[in-house]
């Protein structure tokens, strides 16, 4: 019986060619030579940009006046050393102090929320990249960091993260969320690059950052997040350049003018610059 389902097999088989050859007619030719679906693992969006600033206090301060709220601080023998500033529950700023050996203050790291950290990570030794290994960080959550492009500060770092149970962050969910914030969401970030073309094409080829029609130097990120980074020239320099996205910049326009912080209106937008000279730009989406 065996035998004879094998021989009734290859009896078949030029019929099955048949049929496949007549799908070679009608069907386009992508779908013939269809590749295995190599995607990166989606992104949630942006977790925080860092910045390295040259007075700690004085920087909070200032971001308390644009109505956010530190979450939480990290502290060595009680003196703090990173803030967290919160946009909302996922979204931070961090503020980490400059020491003796820093550069100066400016844009320090960005970094990513992955959904599933190590499927990130696995996609990306298999594309042969160089992540470090997963560790758990002092805030709770898992991290990997990865090199990047040559900003004009050097390599970029870039960090990507997965929030977990019992985390800092995740146990200040719902908490700091002050009513007066000037924004409530990171969308973009602006990466000077010693060489923009080359960036563009690490993030496009390397980490499946998709180019967005008519802006070729701005891609969104993995997923459904809609959040994007743009590549910007050295020129640029090394401070920080971000979009966040406000609900009513009438309302952000008088909370800064009651607040005595000065910031440029220019069509829908409006520009604020903090005490270490990084630009955030409020947009209504």
């Amino acid at each position: 019986m065996i035998r004879q389902h094998r021989s009734g097999s290859r009896s078949a088989r030029p019929a099955i060619c048949l049929v496949i050859l007549a799908l070679a007619s009608i069907l386009p030719a992508p779908l013939l030579h269809a590749q295995p679906d190599t995607k990166t693992s989606p992104f949630n969006g942006i977790a925080h940009v860092a910045f390295r600033v040259k007075d700690l206090a004085a920087s909070v301060d200032f971001y308390e006046k644009l109505g956010f709220e530190q979450a939480f601080d990290l502290r060595k023998d009680n003196i703090p050393y990173e803030s967290f500033i919160k946009i909302n529950d996922s979204q931070f700023i961090e503020l980490h102090a400059s020491g003796p050996a820093d550069t100066g203050p400016g844009f320090l790291s960005l970094c990513f929320e992955g959904v599933d950290l190590e499927a990130i990570h696995n996609d990306y030794l298999t594309h042969g990249l160089t992540p470090t290994d997963i560790l758990k960080t002092n805030a709770g959550n898992l991290r990997f960091i990865m090199g990047g492009p040559v900003q004009p500060s050097g390599p970029q770092l870039i960090e990507y993260t997965q929030y977990l149970p019992g985390s800092l962050h995740r146990e200040d969910e719902g908490k700091h969320l002050g009513p007066d914030r000037i924004a409530e969401k990171l969308v973009a970030v602006s990466l000077p690059m010693a060489d923009p073309t080359s960036a563009r094409d690490f993030y496009i080829n390397q980490l499946n950052f998709k180019p967005i029609a008519n802006d070729p130097m701005s891609m969104h990120m993995p997923g459904e997040s809609g959040q994007e980074i743009e590549i910007l020239p050295a020129t640029a320099g090394t401070h920080a350049r971000i979009t966040l996205e406000s609900s009513s910049l009438g309302k952000a326009a008088r909370h800064l003018h009651k607040e005595g912080i000065f910031a440029v209106k220019n069509g829908a937008t409006l520009t604020i610059i903090d005490p270490d000279g990084n630009v955030l730009l409020l947009e209504t989406r």
